[in-house]
């Protein structure tokens, strides 16, 4: 019987090799998508390939500290490693479908039987011990379990690239909290000296007022002035304490585990050297949701290989052996022993409209997937775009506004100067300062701005991580 049952499910595995719906096939993309970046010819990015480990080229050791802190203890990615692993048991069982499925039971009891059932000489009472073994195994003759393996595949892949998309956003999101932190500093260290800047003025402007060189309302002016500045100071230490939260949190930590190093750190991380960008073929091999929505497409059509296969027949082979044994003496020896072999087949048959509707409603799902491929496609190259414009642009606006600072500080310099001597009136002096003040707080804005730019740049070039990638069916 054991020799027969094997050659049927030699013979049977070889009938597999067919699989109901269409096999997966890579969606293709623009023949545009794979060329060069429209902001590329930019001077300040390059097209040499990104780096994977992108926030290492600001050389910041405290920066590289809070991104490993992040990896290792982020909620959002303990989440998504979560759901991997899940994904993954999903895999291993619908790959157990592939073996023979096999139970064993065992069922002991005493009992007390009629006299009129007892033979003569026998006990009444005894113990009864049934046990067996059961073997079945599905012949995937069109293909089902096979179309869920691959489905389950599918599901892994996508929840890998999902993962690798967390990651990518906690990176960035990590590397502009630090950065909000510490040119909020940086703000409020413009802020302070334009404050003390304008208390200098009010000095001089006060002993200029007592020796009835200045008016009074020369004095009430640069007060106001300095006053107007001064409140800026404790929005922008609210902001810089908003920040160092959102860093604790990031970074798995409660605010009061913040490391003083970091609460310490204001010198705004920023690059001199050109970014390297690649091209469009590496985005989007290397950019996880673009990944993970092909992987879904993949399951998504292995789906429709599932519901197909629910069209034809379902073989299953089966068998057991199993004994009787009363007394519990005899279940090893030669208690009655007994066996049966023979396949299962099941079939919905000749309604199979419930079927034909799943088998639409998966193709439907098919094609929602590939759109939302496709339009994952173009948000990946969309967004490239825009932050490769909108940092050239802010690299442009941060020299310009350089070049006006220097301006506004030599003017602010010349006029108190001029006062000094009695060659210009002071609202000559007070406008200098005040466009001194503002010339530098826009400047700290625009480099903040600029910090903020590189990191969205990094975000929309996806992070660098291939760990995740699996290839559909494998």
């Amino acid at each position: 019987m054991t020799r027969t049952f094997i050659t049927l499910l030699l013979g049977a595995s070889a009938l597999t090799a067919c699989a109901a719906g269409p096999d997966y096939k890579a969606p293709a993309t623009p023949s545009t998508a794979a060329g060069g970046f429209i902001g590329a010819a930019s001077p300040v990015v390059s097209t040499a390939q990104p780096d994977d480990n992108w926030w290492r080229l600001y050389s910041d050791p405290v920066l590289d500290g809070l991104i490993q802190d992040a990896l290792a203890a982020n909620t959002d990615i303990r989440v998504a490693v979560a759901r991997l692993e899940k994904a993954r048991a999903q895999l291993r069982g619908a790959r157990s479908d592939r073996l023979p499925q096999t139970s064993l039971s065992g069922q002991p009891s005493y009992a007390r039987a009629s006299a009129a059932r007892t033979l003569p000489g026998m006990d009444r009472e005894n113990w009864t011990v049934d046990a067996g073994l059961d073997i079945s195994y599905e012949v995937d003759l069109f293909g089902r379990v096979k179309r869920s393996i691959e489905a389950a595949n599918g599901d892994v892949g996508a929840a890998a690239d999902d993962a690798d998309a967390v990651r990518v956003a906690v990176v960035a999101d990590t590397a502009r909290a630090y950065v909000d932190a510490t040119s909020s500093a940086e703000r409020i260290a413009v802020a302070q000296q334009t404050v003390a800047l304008l208390d200098n003025s009010i000095r001089i402007t006060n002993a200029r007022f007592e020796v009835g060189r200045s008016d009074r309302l020369d004095v009430i002016r640069t007060t106001s002035l300095r006053d107007s500045q001064a409140a800026l100071i404790p929005t922008l230490i609210a902001d810089r304490e908003s920040a160092l939260f959102r860093l604790a949190t990031l970074t798995g930590r409660t605010p009061q585990e913040l490391p003083a190093a970091i609460r310490e750190q204001k010198t705004t991380p920023d690059l001199k050297q050109p970014i390297p960008v690649g091209d469009g073929r590496t985005l989007l091999a290397r950019r996880p949701d673009v990944r993970a929505a092909e992987q879904r497409l993949a399951a998504d059509t292995a789906r429709i290989g599932i519901a197909t296969a629910d069209l034809y027949p379902r073989i299953t082979l089966g068998g057991s052996i199993g004994t009787t044994a009363i007394g519990g003496g005899d279940i090893l020896g030669g208690g009655p022993f007994r066996w049966l072999l023979g396949p299962l087949i099941n079939w919905a048959f000749p309604n199979q409209e419930a079927n034909r509707a799943r088998i639409a409603a998966a193709k439907a799902d098919a094609s929602a997937s590939l759109a939302t491929f496709d339009g994952t496609v173009l948000r990946a190259l969309e967004e490239t775009e825009i932050a490769l414009s909108v940092y050239a642009h802010a690299l442009e606006r941060r020299d310009t506004l350089k070049a006006a600072r220097e301006s506004a500080a030599r003017a602010a310099r010349i006029s108190l100067a001029r006062q000094r001597e009695g060659r210009i009136d002071f609202l000559t002096v007070l406008d200098a300062q005040r466009t001194l003040a503002a010339a530098d707080s826009e400047l700290a804005t625009a480099d903040r701005a600029v910090a903020f730019a590189q990191i969205d740049l990094f975000r929309a070039l996806g992070g660098g991580w291939t760990g995740g990638q699996q290839s559909p069916g494998a």
